[in-house]
């Protein structure tokens, strides 16, 4: 069995770079350190860490184990305040992992009241692109994720929570200058600037055969959203997207947005946590607030989606 004892020692290391500096804040001899290093360097049967003159580095077995050593340390973390919970308190490390619309909408409102009604939760929030929130799920950084068309795998359970239509946007001179619904050929003729996703590009649109046409077609790549609004406002080209991701660029009146149709488009948004780990008190009230507030922002208009009901 794994010592987790070992393992904060050696995310020590890893974090610190050095022996001198992990013994420095672990306040332990840094003999202890080396010691418990080897142990696990025989264990796995390679090196961890490369040494260097001015500090270790971690070999890849090192950077993998590392990424374990987080999970598991974490969800030791997690476990110890829910059980240490007799009284039904709300404490604890909670962390989660937001797509950029998600923030823009519900962010300030969401973290405002964790603060003021679970002053006892560590709230740790991570904003990303939506495919980009993935691997920080799957390697259980976050212990939950509001993000777009996660794929359908039994390591997630994730419930639907509201559908966005999805528009053309850009300048007018780009797109037209109205505001009368353009149908889907018609913006494939058009300079399309994608928004990469990383692993999961179903992050943009619900339907795959569709999104490999726009993949196909698409003059420019980005993973930056200060990027694309920018090629936007400077005419490079459109974007299929919410107008919530860019509200601000609307709201100032330099681009517009047009409705797509024949067909109309949609995205579908998604809570999403690994099937693996179990909820604690504090994740689960989190679980609740977010929702909460999501459908919260669609009912005030602040949010142009429609709830997903549950059947």
């Amino acid at each position: 069995m794994l010592d987790t004892r070992q393992l904060q020692y050696f995310a020590a290391i890893c974090e610190h770079g050095s022996l001198s500096r992990a013994s420095s804040n672990l306040n332990v001899a840094a003999s202890a350190l080396s010691h418990h290093l080897a142990q696990l360097e025989v264990r796995f049967g390679q090196p961890l860490f490369l040494r260097k003159p001015r500090g270790m580095e971690p070999t890849a077995a090192g950077r993998r184990l590392h990424e374990h050593a987080r999970a598991i340390l974490r969800a030791v973390t997690s476990a110890e305040a829910d059980m240490a919970d007799q009284e039904g308190k709300i404490s604890g490390p909670v962390s989660v992992g937001m797509s950029y619309s998600a923030v823009k909408a519900i962010g300030v409102p969401f973290i405002s009241q964790v603060v003021r009604d679970y002053p006892a939760v560590q709230l740790a929030l991570t904003e990303s692109l939506s495919g980009v929130a993935l691997p920080t799920l799957m390697a259980a950084e976050v212990d939950m994720a509001l993000i777009y068309n996660p794929p359908t795998d039994t390591m997630f359970d994730s419930v639907p929570v509201l559908e966005e239509p999805l528009v053309c946007v850009g300048r007018p001179e780009i797109i037209g200058d109205t505001d009368e619904p353009i149908r889907f050929e018609e913006v494939l003729g058009l300079p399309i600037i994608l928004l990469r996703q990383g692993i999961s590009a179903r992050a943009i649109l619900d339907d795959t055969v569709l999104l490999k046409k726009i993949e196909a077609r698409a003059v420019l790549q980005m993973n930056s959203v200060q990027a694309i609004a920018g090629s936007l406002v400077a005419g490079l080209g459109c974007v299929i997207g919410t107008k919530l991701f860019m509200q601000d660029e609307l709201d100032r009146g330099t681009i517009i947005a047009r409705p797509i149709i024949e067909p109309e488009l949609s995205r579908t948004l998604h809570l999403t946590r690994l099937a693996s780990r179990p909820p604690t008190y504090a994740s689960e009230a989190i679980r609740d607030l977010l929702l909460s507030h999501a459908r919260e922002a669609v009912h005030s208009g602040v949010w142009d989606a429609q709830i997903v009901e549950r059947g």
